[in-house]
């Protein structure tokens, strides 16, 4: 098996460079960048496994490129800054990353946090076994909402809509129990996993990028407690 390709983006030289000795010991491979637009040229050529992220760039801040990257994927990304701020970690966990570090941290607790969204990310990877390639056309339905499970893909009044791969466990989640309420804590366990550490904000984040996919998409908000998916309005 290949070693991860960990992508780390930070101007510090010093915090980037420490960053990528103790990832190496772990028999990772790293890219050091220095800007967001670096990363950006980077995420177009070779893709990397995961980020680890520095929130205050020069020129497109963390912020900015985490949104950008969580629009067409799922990638994992560990943010890290060194503002102590609740708002910002509220901020970095809606946009999309996976955790947060505070700055200054100690590298062995950032190799450990690596490990474990690699480990995530490992485990929600589709396999392709023997019934997954001959149930090619399994899918299920609920109203005018499709969903293709084994080519992973959402048709939406006839028309495909594309969605991330966390984006398109909420709607299966949803579909598959139409009219169920779901708390958040529970889409959280059911979709990042049992190791997921942030903020149940994380939750809203992604029904939001559904609703703005997905116009009419009858996901409802339950007050206090979590969403359910109106089975008689899809």
């Amino acid at each position: 098996m290949n070693p991860y390709r960990i992508a780390v983006v930070d101007d510090d030289q010093h915090i980037r460079q420490l960053v990528e000795t103790y990832l190496q010991k772990e028999n990772m491979e790293t890219i050091g960048l220095e800007s967001a637009e670096e990363a950006w040229e980077l995420w177009s050529n070779q893709p990397p496994d995961m980020w680890v992220l520095d929130i205050m760039l020069p020129g497109m801040d963390g912020f900015e490129f985490c949104k950008k990257i969580r629009s067409v994927a799922e990638i994992p990304i560990i943010m890290i800054s060194a503002r102590d701020d609740e708002v910002d970690k509220i901020l970095g966990i809606e946009l999309g990353s996976d955790d947060y570090l505070v700055k200054p941290f100690s590298p062995r607790e950032l190799v450990a946090r690596v490990k474990r969204q690699l480990q995530r990310m490992q485990k929600l990877q589709p396999r392709e076994d023997a019934s997954t390639l001959d149930n090619v056309d399994d899918y299920i339905e609920l109203g005018r909402l499709r969903l293709l499970l084994n080519e992973r893909r959402a048709i939406w009044h006839e028309a495909e809509i594309d969605l991330t791969s966390k984006e398109f466990d909420l709607l299966k989640l949803f579909v598959e129990r139409p009219n169920r309420a779901f708390a958040r804590d529970e889409i959280l366990h059911l979709i990042w996993g049992e190791d997921y550490f942030g903020s149940d904000r994380a939750v809203d984040h992604l029904v939001k990028r559904l609703r703005k996919k997905m116009e009419e998409l009858p996901i409802e908000a339950v007050w206090g407690h979590g969403y359910r998916m109106n089975g008689g309005e899809c």
